[in-house]
């Protein structure tokens, strides 16, 4: 059995939404609320809280007169909010991520996420019935969700609009075998070359949006503060920026179902990309083209259809070797896009030559 998400857009009713927006309150509320008594207990007595005892600790608080309103409050997405600040904290201990920051209200997508359990969780055609929601409808795309739910995770954008991501336990045959391997050179220019094949070229959706998103922040920093005109120019420029974060999510998927459904073998360079983008010059542009994204869905789906994804070692020389004599050039610079090998006198494409050198490293991995 493999997970496997089905997100669908929700359209709620005016007090389904005001529900919906108190549990997500109420689940960022806690989740502050414990980083904040985290840090004031490691300060007092050196040590974190457990989830066991954090769990505990919020029974009492829901309990409280104060916080009695926390009660309203789906009762699984509290406890996944101290789950989320346990894995944020065991991130951060094993070096994975930073130390945890507090939840703002003014981030873009506010979440929560709750359980199946006793059937509080159903899908019925094109309506799906959540606790404390009820029975809500969602724009059915022909795609049929399967029974075995384990959770859902409730998403308002910041257009206001809400997804539901249900993850359910499914099984997904293998696809047919197939002979043909393929390496990838990851750029910019073009967003994939492979070692066999056209070009993928990069379609560079953000740096297309710039103009129209430059104007659309010009009219929002010039509307008044706390104005209705200004709520409304801010829209705008969400709206634009989610629909370049959607054009880009399409392009991903269809690129890398493509490359799974086609290949038996997927060879990848391992690129430290939260590096990368430290270069100032080009972090718009790294950012852009997604690349750690469309590695992830490469993985997950070679995954469920069977296939092998083999990660080079990012210092593996791959542009510098001649993949026919295998000479390494150590002449080459960044901005020389055409080299001719000094032993054998083949003329190489940089990127052309790097994605070859790329497949003939990941057999040799694969094979050894």
């Amino acid at each position: 059995m493999t997970d496997r998400a089905y997100r669908v857009r929700m359209y709620l009713k005016p007090k389904q939404e005001s529900m919906a927006n108190r549990i997500i309150g109420c689940t960022r509320w806690a989740y502050n609320h414990f980083l904040e008594w985290h840090q004031e207990i490691y300060k007092a007595e050196n040590r974190y809280l457990g989830y066991r005892e954090s769990s505990e600790m919020l029974t009492l608080i829901k309990h409280s007169p104060d916080t009695q309103w926390l009660e309203e409050a789906d009762k699984f997405a509290l406890q996944n909010s101290l789950r989320d600040l346990q894995a944020a904290f065991t991130n951060f201990f094993e070096g994975r991520a930073k130390y945890p920051r507090f939840k703002s209200r003014r981030e873009p997508e506010q979440t929560y996420r709750t359980n199946f359990t006793n059937k509080n969780i159903r899908v019925k055609g094109n309506r799906l019935k959540l606790p404390k929601l009820g029975w809500v409808t969602f724009a059915a795309d022909g795609r049929e969700i399967p029974e075995s739910i384990v959770n859902v995770t409730v998403t308002r954008t910041s257009t206001g609009k809400y997804y539901a991501s249900i993850l359910c336990q499914v099984e997904i045959e293998p696809l047919p075998a197939t002979d043909s391997k393929i390496a990838l050179d990851l750029g910019l220019k073009q967003f994939a070359i492979p070692s066999q094949g056209e070009a993928i070229e990069n379609p560079k959706y953000f740096a297309k949006a710039q103009k129209k998103l430059a104007k659309l922040q010009r009219q929002l920093a010039k509307k008044k503060k706390g104005s209705k005109n200004r709520e409304k120019a801010r829209q705008k420029v969400a709206r634009q920026h989610e629909h370049v974060a959607n054009q880009r999510r399409d392009f991903l998927h269809k690129e890398s179902k493509r490359i799974v459904v086609e290949n038996q073998v997927i060879v990848l360079e391992d690129l430290a990309v939260k590096n990368m983008v430290k270069n100032r010059c080009l972090a718009k542009a790294i950012s852009d083209a997604a690349w750690g994204e469309f590695r992830r869905m490469i993985e997950y789906k070679a995954m469920w259809y069977g296939r092998t994804v083999v990660i080079v070692d990012r210092f593996f020389a791959s542009s510098k070797l001649c993949n026919v004599c295998n000479e390494k050039n150590a002449m080459l610079t960044l901005s020389d896009r055409e080299w001719r090998c000094p032993v054998c006198g083949t003329v190489h494409n940089r990127d052309r030559n790097a994605a070859a050198n790329l497949l003939a490293e990941g057999l040799r991995i694969l094979a050894g």
